[in-house]
């Protein structure tokens, strides 16, 4: 009797853990299903429920950054700040050329200023090169030229100098002119104030330019070779004064 009512409680133990067991696992398919469909609410990013009830993972679509439009933008921005740089250079060299122009202009201005040309009858000339006379000037009576082998007046001075040698300013003047011809070569055209004028002739590398002011004793070129009038005279400078575009003796006026 004791053996039928102990297999009894042990079938009837054995039925109540068999049930539980049922509980349990039916519990825990109610709960995955559950926590599967808040998961489709709730739009997971890693799983989706297809037709069928299959679980597939979705693609996670991430935008990608192209590394060639970073470069080429980079090298795009470079290329525009180097032209802002260089334009900036450019901008700041002409405003630095200007600004010394200006400044140059400035001292000329004070120096043409500070000059007189109030050259009168008392003034003195300073000689334009040293040398010997070759041709005194002569405009009374005719002297002989030996290139030309020839008598003829002279309006100017023949002085002789050596090639390459300076030759100065005989006084404060403006240049007028600088022109060349046959016979005296490149010459300079000077206004010394008062209608008088100077010109030196048979010149090169000359330094100056026109409506430029010279002070007395500057350098205003130097000794060229002689042209084809003066080649048996040699070597020389032409020197002529003029007083209301007369010419005159420049040796009544020379230091």
């Amino acid at each position: 009797m004791k053996e039928k009512m102990y297999q009894m409680m042990k079938d009837k133990l054995f039925l109540v853990m068999l049930v539980l067991g049922l509980l349990t696992i039916v519990a825990a398919a109610g709960a995955v299903t559950i926590q599967r469909g808040n998961r489709a609410e709730k739009g997971d990013p890693y799983y989706s429920v297809e037709e069928g009830g299959q679980i597939v993972a979705e693609e996670t679509q991430t935008p990608m950054q192209v590394a060639g439009n970073s470069e080429a933008q980079e090298k795009t921005d470079t290329k525009e700040d180097s032209k802002k740089q260089e334009t900036k250079t450019v901008h700041e060299t002409e405003k630095a050329d200007k600004e010394s122009q200006a400044a140059m202009a400035g001292a000329g201005n004070d120096t043409a200023k500070a000059l007189v040309l109030d050259f009168g009858d008392t003034s003195a000339l300073g000689w334009p090169v040293e040398g010997n006379v070759l041709l005194s000037y002569s405009m009374d009576s005719t002297i002989y030229f030996p290139t030309l082998e020839q008598y003829k007046c002279n309006p100017g001075m023949v002085i002789q100098g050596d090639v390459s040698m300076p030759v100065y300013a005989p006084a404060n003047a403006r240049v007028l002119e600088i022109g060349s011809n046959e016979e005296i070569g490149n010459y300079l055209v000077m206004d010394l104030g008062n209608e008088y004028k100077a010109i030196c002739g048979q010149l090169k590398e000359i330094p100056v330019v026109e409506n430029e002011y010279l002070e007395k004793g500057q350098i205003l070129g130097y000794v060229a070779e002689p042209t084809k009038y003066y080649s048996v005279e040699g070597t020389n400078v032409y020197f002529q004064l003029l007083h209301q575009d007369k010419a005159v003796d420049p040796l009544d006026y020379l230091e």
